[in-house]
């Protein structure tokens, strides 16, 4: 009988650790790196870059950017062992794998007014960049 608590004990938490995580990994559990744009654009010899990290996800989730000027993803990475080392942006077709660590540049050109939207491998991992006039 006490063994069988026990069992349910462990099962509870383990149940719990693994909603925490996926609750984490979502996203929801910090809403303000969901909808809370971070200076992460900067322009550079006429190029915007935006920076965006990418490990268990991507930070910042949303970019702001101005459309109508050339445009660089920038992903960096420290140890990205996970899908988000994979980046697909379906829209233009690109699909990039990225280093465990490093930096990678990805063009997306000029982009108007509108979202572009990416993801990892798998999709789990959303980000998109709202290019404003």
């Amino acid at each position: 009988m006490k063994t069988l608590g026990i069992g349910i004990g462990v099962t509870f938490a383990i149940m719990l650790l693994c909603g925490g995580a996926f609750i984490w990994a979502l996203g929801l559990g910090n809403k303000d790196s969901v909808s809370t744009p971070v200076g992460n654009v900067q322009v550079v010899d006429g190029k915007q870059i935006i920076e965006i990290t990418a490990k268990w996800g991507y930070l910042p989730k949303v970019s702001v950017a101005k459309g109508g000027v050339p445009t660089i993803l920038r992903f960096k990475t420290q140890g990205a062992f996970d899908c988000s080392s994979a980046v697909r942006i379906p829209s233009m077709g690109i699909t990039k794998s990225l280093p465990q660590t490093g930096t990678t540049d990805i063009d997306v050109g000029t982009a108007q007014a509108g979202v572009l939207q990416g993801s990892c491998s798998m999709g789990m991992f959303p980000f998109s960049v709202k290019f404003q006039s």
